[in-house]
């Protein structure tokens, strides 16, 4: 139970992200993200680490590219009266937000960094300090000036430098370690 629930914590949102980025509307992609988990609890067994076949990370693409075709099989070309009507977002033409699909395994492998960074600092968020997630998150991730750190969280300059040194080498730690064992 423990391992599933951590496999559903970090592939949620990677699996999300792919389906909207494919033009589905929120609701649409999370039936891809809840179909995508029910299809990997179903079949994880059948699954082979063997380079030749293929890697765990190009299965699971495939299996979220099914289920997001899936998506788009079920809606009906005509319009269904009793569907809700799409909010201001899903107004958008679905072509101008579908990805090409020589573009779809570049927004996968983009969608899989982000995942992985995500993930890598979630973890590390466990170990470490509130205040020095903050620093690292104003300083690292926003780009504030370490002199606006210094001053918002009341903490020497210094401090904003060493903090975001010590967690920048945690998390690239953490991002390799995870790219070793999710790919």
């Amino acid at each position: 139970a423990k391992s599933w629930e951590e496999f559903t914590q970090i592939y949620s949102r990677l699996i999300r992200a792919m389906a909207r980025k494919s033009g589905l509307s929120e609701a649409e992609a999370q039936d891809v993200e809840q179909e995508t988990l029910l299809s990997v609890a179903k079949t994880i067994h059948r699954f082979e680490s063997n380079p030749e076949r293929g890697t765990f990370k190009s299965w699971l693409f495939n299996l979220i590219r099914w289920r997001i075709a899936n998506q788009y099989k079920r809606r009906d070309p005509a319009g269904d009266a009793a569907a809700p009507p799409p909010s201001a977002e899903d107004r958008t033409s679905t072509a101008e937000r579908v990805p090409s699909p020589e573009n779809l395994d570049a927004e996968w492998e983009e969608e899989w960094r982000k995942n992985l960074f995500e993930t890598a600092l979630t973890r590390i968020g466990r170990r470490a300090k509130a205040k020095h997630l903050q620093i690292f998150d104003l300083y690292a991730r926003r780009q504030w000036p370490a002199g606006k750190v210094a001053r918002e969280l009341e903490v020497s300059r210094m401090q904003v430098y060493l903090v975001a040194h010590r967690l920048t080498k945690l998390v690239r730690r953490e991002v390799e370690y995870l790219r070793r064992n999710l790919e």
